[in-house]
């Protein structure tokens, strides 16, 4: 949520996504009968639409932090190629 409102996301998209990840229940199959319906606790699943989308929000998030510390000289990049352009996150 964090990052979403650093990247300047509506505060009404923001609250949409939160209900999204709140709101969810889930059920597993036992024998082909259906559990009851829990909430999850360790957040997304593998193949959850969401999971792409907030992945490049958390890793934009990586990046400036990257970047900073480069900026700072606290973090150095590999140097690639015959012009030796600095690469820090791959």
């Amino acid at each position: 949520m964090h990052m979403m409102r650093r990247l300047g996301f509506n505060s009404k998209w923001i609250l949409w996504i939160k209900y999204c990840l709140e709101s969810a229940t889930v059920s597993v199959l036992v024998n082909g009968c259906p559990t009851k319906q829990f909430r999850p606790k360790k957040g997304l699943q593998q193949r959850d639409p969401l999971a792409p989308f907030l992945f490049l929000i958390v890793v934009e998030g990586l990046a400036g932090l990257v970047r900073a510390a480069s900026n700072r000289g606290i973090l150095e990049g590999v140097k690639v190629g015959t012009d030796c352009i600095e690469i820090n996150l791959l």
